[in-house]
């Protein structure tokens, strides 16, 4: 096939999908013009006998504060104020019309004991817990079927203190499933900015089955060593924007689901109409950004542009496996440095268990329509692993301008590798597998 062939299917791509992925790109346009609410009520979680030493428990503190403040809703809502300290608390719920307002030199730190933390059902598109059968602990802060509620602050902090609950998942010796650190349940208009979240003991905030969530300029960061800590989640949620921030977590940074096999496409909510930019990310033993593998509901209408991936095991991943059903599709991501990651662009169509021996093995997922463009990288061990599946080959992968310079370690010459996999490419240095250098390879054509 000629060159010329190859760059026009590439544009003729590229601008297809970028049209059907335009929406997404306007969402954090829109929610950053919602300007934050003016509480006309305020109060301080002193007023309720909290104290900020570090060491006396103010959970029922901040759950009358958040009692008391609920009869503000009708009238325009209310602030509850977090003065500078340290306020040692366990689990707790938000309610609507509320802003949560963390003062510099405030710190809400979570107990490490696990009788402070309530104890919930699983979530129905998952049917059990991530980490074991069963119940899972409540989130620190979180917030169920709420309208308006904002999380802010002049760079107040949020400590999760997740090292004990870490502990306890490699010794296994969890009773159930660890907590997230902020999680909004089929909530509308969250806006989470202007905090540092630290130490998550599993997800720092997770948003699942909501709608029109935004999350600017905060810094979310877990030991390089913590075991499955996940950054920010979108999870069966749309119209979420994610922007200006930094997160450096101990596997991904930010990944995207939308619930796990037969769970999730029962419940049959997808993700779709995100846009993530502007961001730093650092996943040490996981991805800077991914998709799946828990992505049942589906995943689609992705925007991804202007992020800095480095110090990952791999930059951008794209996880499913047989069995889980749903889809991935319609994802554009441009403008992406990296530095220092181990594999640079993974598609893999065998990642991940299965909640119980319920699941349809011939349930297959669908992977196409996925863009890559101006995507630079120095220090890159592997290009790119692109394995998909072979009842359900992943299809119009499109990678334009792509330049990754490769690591002194690399000596091995291949740089890419790929199966069950096609798409067109232009401007791609090193060169990928044959599979992306094709129209049509037999998996169906590369345009979309």
């Amino acid at each position: 096939m000629s060159g010329a062939l190859i760059l026009v299917l590439a544009l003729t791509s590229l601008i297809t999908v970028y049209a059907k992925t335009h929406g997404a790109g306007r969402i954090c346009d829109e929610l950053g013009r919602r300007s934050l609410s003016t509480r006309p009520h305020s109060v301080s979680i002193a007023e309720f006998g909290a104290v900020g030493d570090g060491k006396t428990l103010n959970t029922l503190a901040f759950q009358n504060a958040v009692f008391y403040l609920m009869s503000f809703a009708d009238k325009g809502g209310a602030q509850l104020y977090v003065p500078p300290g340290k306020w040692l608390t366990g689990s707790f719920s938000l309610t609507s019309h509320l802003t949560l307002f963390l003062e510099n030199g405030a710190v809400i730190v979570a107990s490490q004991d696990p009788s402070h933390w309530e104890v919930v059902e699983p979530l129905p598109s998952y049917g059990r817990g991530i980490d074991l059968p069963g119940k899972r602990y409540k989130s620190l802060i979180s917030g169920h079927m709420l309208h308006d509620v904002i999380i802010t602050g002049d760079n107040g902090t949020i400590d999760g203190q997740g090292l004990v609950w870490w502990d306890r998942f490699n010794s296994h010796s969890l009773k159930y499933n660890r907590p997230h650190l902020v999680e909004f349940i089929s909530s509308q208009d969250v806006t989470i900015s202007n905090v540092t979240f630290l130490n998550a003991p599993c997800y720092t905030v997770h948003a699942i089955y909501s709608s029109h969530v935004y999350i600017h300029k905060i810094l979310a960061h877990s030991s390089p060593g913590s075991p499955y800590t996940i950054g920010i989640v979108p999870d069966s949620s749309d119209n979420v924007c994610i922007q200006d921030s930094t997160i450096n977590m101990g596997y991904d940074a930010i990944s995207l689901k939308s619930g796990w096999d037969e769970y999730g496409i029962s419940y049959a909510r997808p993700t779709k109409n995100v846009h993530i930019r502007n961001v730093n990310l650092q996943a040490a033993s996981g991805s800077s950004i991914s998709f799946g593998s828990e992505m049942s509901g589906g995943i689609s209408h992705i925007m991804v542009d202007n992020a800095f991936m480095h110090n990952s095991l791999t930059g951008i991943a794209f996880r499913t496996t047989k069995g889980r059903g749903g889809y991935i599709r319609e994802i554009d991501v441009s403008n992406i440095d990296m530095s220092r990651i181990g594999t640079a662009i993974v598609a893999n169509g065998s990642f991940g268990s299965h909640p119980d021996d319920k699941f349809d093995a011939n349930a297959l997922p669908s992977v196409n329509s996925i863009r890559l463009s101006n995507v630079s990288g120095v220090n890159i061990g592997v290009a790119g692993e692109l394995f998909g599946i072979k009842e359900a080959p992943f299809s119009a992968v499109v990678l334009y301008n792509v330049s990754l310079s490769m690591s002194s370690g690399s000596s091995s010459g291949v740089f890419w590798s790929c199966s069950y996999v096609c798409g067109s490419s232009k401007l791609v240095t090193p060169e990928p597998c044959p599979e992306l250098m094709r129209a049509d390879n037999g998996y169906g054509r590369a345009t979309f």
